[in-house]
């Protein structure tokens, strides 16, 4: 069988991916090497593990942190690609990869910064480093998840355990992860572990943040007698999609039409505005979606036929 040739967007689109795995995966393992491990903090994942065998071996030895998050990373991705499958291997890959081979290089950056200067970044100012550390590591796994890739490590236990026993990815993989900042008890201060769980939020903040910044948009749902003349002004005006709902009133139990139209969120102020101009009775209500795939979005828009447009009306001044 033939294969086909990657057209120009395949390729762009697999440039982008891979710039945007790597630089995601590059931010949280500066984040890691720059600011958390130098100033002896702890932290979740297969980073928080190796912090915790570096802290029961002894001081001097950063380089477990490294050789303990490439062991673990390899050894969970075969564990992964054994029970997930081919598919999840090949998502993996990228960042199972990635993540060691950039810790390995901004820990030594961050050794050439003490050498050169006498003492870590941020050293002797714990919250500043808590804080650039916590957000860049965030920021980082929300690039990362934003394309849809994965970092390995211990994302691949809460995948196993939704596989076969249903337990929800972000309760396991939170579970897991503070279970890994609280057992650095053992081998590290109270006052690193309480900086570690501020870590953990912080970093959960900036994923929750980046992972869909780009993809948020306005949902409206408009409930109008006049719905022919919105949903004319929504298709040929705003150029955007609407979806006709029946249903009924509350109280006077009467059929009633609704429209559902997906904007972006400073298309919210226009679209009210029309709506209200059509009708100014209209019910209107707004919420946030928060990923949004189709035409318009995540595809080419795909204009209507000329002879069904209708022309932009120019907006008239308030008369005094």
């Amino acid at each position: 069988m033939k294969l086909k040739k990657p057209t120009k967007e395949q390729v762009w689109r697999a440039v982008v991916y891979l710039l945007i795995v790597s630089a995601g995966n590059a931010l949280s393992a500066a984040a890691s090497a720059l600011f958390i491990v130098p100033n002896g903090f702890v932290m979740g994942g297969v980073t928080g593990v190796g912090i915790l065998v570096r802290n029961l071996v002894g001081e001097g030895y950063e380089w477990v942190v490294e050789c303990t998050v490439y062991v673990a990373n390899i050894a969970l991705f075969l564990l992964g690609a054994a029970l997930l499958g081919k598919k999840f291997a090949l998502a993996t890959l990228a960042g199972t990869l990635l993540y060691p081979l950039f810790l390995s290089l901004f820990t030594y950056l961050s050794g050439l910064y003490e050498a050169r200067t006498g003492h870590a970044i941020a050293a002797g100012e714990p919250m500043l480093a808590v804080v650039f550390g916590a957000l860049l590591f965030g920021a980082g796994l929300g690039m990362v998840i934003r394309v849809g890739a994965s970092t390995g490590g211990t994302d691949i236990p809460p995948l196993i355990l939704h596989k076969f026993f249903g337990i929800p990815v972000s309760v396991s993989l939170w579970a897991l992860d503070g279970v890994i900042v609280l057992i650095q008890l053992v081998a590290a201060p109270l006052d690193a572990v309480l900086y570690g769980i501020v870590i953990t939020i912080l970093s959960s903040v900036a994923l929750e943040i980046v992972s869909p910044i780009g993809a948020r948009r306005a949902q409206v749902l408009i409930v109008s007698r006049k719905y022919g003349e919105i949903r004319d002004m929504i298709l040929y005006k705003l150029n955007r999609g609407a979806t006709l709902l029946y249903g009924e009133t509350g109280y006077l139990k009467e059929d009633c039409r609704m429209l559902l139209t997906v904007v972006s969120r400073r298309e919210v102020v226009r679209l009210k505005n029309k709506v209200q101009k059509i009708d100014p009775e209209a019910f209107v209500t707004v919420s946030v979606v928060s990923e949004v795939r189709g035409r318009g979005f995540s595809s080419a828009q795909v204009p209507l036929p000329p002879a069904e447009r209708v022309e932009e009306e120019e907006p008239q001044e308030n008369q005094q």
